[in-house]
């Protein structure tokens, strides 16, 4: 039984809020960040929010980005991960706050950026629930940025990438307000899984983010996954077509949210290999960065050199998307190929080096492990091996290979699979089942508690437990029933990549 003793409130720089006093945390919810992006707003920069007059309440859930419904992929449920989807109200650009003393001003701080493809996802999914880092003495800050067309179509009269700006504007906020929250600015993680992770990787390497964060951790992301500025053109002019305007922040801004979402469907399958490029999605998202230099380049030459990184994957990403289907068991040697020629300019030499380095594996099996370096792999390590040239700051990286029973034991270490974990919420109901994230049996009692426990220390100290990872070893932890440190693990695969 939960006690609400006093219902605490706080002085941010916008008025008071009124939270509420939880079992392990004091919690605020939906604190806005920057104002409504209504209108002609939502194509430009985020600004502050105004002021309010008396205290606001802080105790309720709020709205979310306009989004398309994505609560399944074919049989497996994936509600705990994107939420109720699209809950109408324009002040959604906003925080929530869980903390464990309100009266401190010197907790570590973890920001996260929720993913979901670009399009979809909020801060009211269940896993995102900070109980578990305010129990052990973080806050933890989770926030709504603008998704889809707002967010991230590239248009040739707004700022590109404005929901990328979002994250910087709540970054922003946390270094104004944090430490009336008991947080202390200037210990500052920045985390966050899937589109989130590629976004934080550009905001390590975005000069306008410089000073809002010592420390940042990558789940999944990718550091090679924007689009250039010809292939967000394609996404562009598609939807002029579909919407039937022109193809300008000017002439959409009169249009209502509602048909953004209903049009969003209908921009899938647009092919995005322009000058040679390939399509860094592989085709799942029709939304992404839209960036004149990769984060992974840019952090080469040297952005972002003084923040310690925590980055990694899941070992078997790329059986979120075929499995859930049924193309785990049904793809073909022609699939295969097909998948290879969509990422790599030498589609047979990188099926043969996957086939080497898997003899016995299955054509579904196969056209997965390229999918999960395709989308994250080889981005991650390009990453990480872009940062750890610069001896200012320390590179770490893990493989997250637990494997999950769902669907018939094929869900395996799939993409989203390490979240329940990192946030200490494999207890959650809905993540259990033959179609559930966790599948129909329990994972390792003290798996959950010694991956959150990781997360922390890298927080509190920027070391997570393991040697630093560089260009010579290459030092991974793989975490699963037991932790392995492993030196360069696929080696082939990856110079396939390079």
């Amino acid at each position: 039984m939960t006690h609400h003793t006093t219902a605490p409130t706080v002085v941010t720089s916008q008025g008071a809020v009124r939270g509420r006093q939880e079992e392990h945390a004091t919690v605020f919810r939906h604190i806005p960040y920057a104002a409504p992006p209504r209108g002609a707003a939502r194509f430009a920069p985020p600004v502050p929010h105004p002021p309010w007059d008396g205290v606001r309440d802080a105790t309720a859930a709020g709205p979310t980005a306009p989004q398309p419904r994505r609560d399944a992929f074919g049989r497996l449920d994936m509600s705990p991960y994107f939420g109720q989807g699209w809950v109408p109200g324009e002040d959604y650009l906003a925080v929530n706050v869980w903390t464990p003393d309100t009266a401190r001003d010197d907790l570590p701080v973890m920001v996260f950026v929720h993913g979901g493809g670009f399009v979809a996802g909020s801060t009211r999914s269940e896993l995102y629930d900070g109980t578990a880092f305010a129990r052990d003495g973080v806050v933890l800050v989770t926030l709504n940025y603008r998704l889809g067309i707002p967010g991230f179509l590239h248009l040739p009269d707004a700022p590109d990438n404005r929901g990328l700006l979002d994250v910087i504007a709540a970054l922003r906020w946390v270094g104004d307000n944090i430490a009336a929250f008991g947080g202390d600015p200037s210990r500052v993680t920045l985390f966050g899984q899937s589109a989130g992770a590629t976004i934080v990787g550009a905001v390590v390497a975005d000069p306008r983010a410089d000073g809002l964060f010592q420390r940042a951790i990558i789940q999944s992301g990718n550091g090679q996954g924007a689009f250039s500025r010809a292939q967000a053109s394609r996404v562009t002019r598609a939807l002029a077509r579909v919407l039937g305007t022109a193809a300008t922040a000017e002439a959409l801004a009169s249009v209502p949210d509602e048909r953004f979402v209903e049009a969003m469907p209908r921009l899938a399958g647009i092919d995005l290999t322009v000058d040679g490029r390939f399509d860094p999605l592989i085709g799942l998202s029709a939304f992404s960065l839209a960036l004149d230099q990769q984060p992974a380049e840019a952090v080469a030459t040297g952005r972002g050199a003084g923040i310690d990184l925590l980055l990694g994957t899941t070992a078997e990403e790329g059986n979120l998307y075929l499995a859930p289907p049924g193309h785990l068991t049904s793809s073909t040697e022609e699939d295969v190929h097909a998948t290879a020629a969509r990422c790599h300019p030498d589609p047979e030499k990188l099926v043969a080096v996957y086939r080497r380095e898997r003899p016995g594996a299955s054509p579904g099996e196969l056209r997965a492990a390229i999918m999960t370096d395709a989308l994250f792999g080889a981005g991650t390590r390009r990453l990480a091996t872009a940062h750890a040239r610069h001896p200012s700051s320390r590179t770490h990286v893990y493989e997250f290979a637990w494997r999950s029973g769902a669907l018939d034991g094929r869900l395996g270490a799939s993409h989203v699979v390490e979240l329940p974990f990192v946030f200490d919420r494999t207890g959650l109901a809905r993540l259990h089942g033959p179609e559930a994230i966790l599948g129909p049996t329990e994972p390792p009692a003290d798996l959950a508690t010694r991956v959150h426990a990781v997360w922390i220390r890298f927080a509190r100290t920027g070391d997570p437990g393991w040697p630093p990872y560089d260009g010579v070893r290459r030092t991974t932890m793989r975490i699963a029933e037991t932790w392995t440190q492993v030196a360069d693990p696929g080696a082939q695969v990856r110079l396939a990549w390079e």
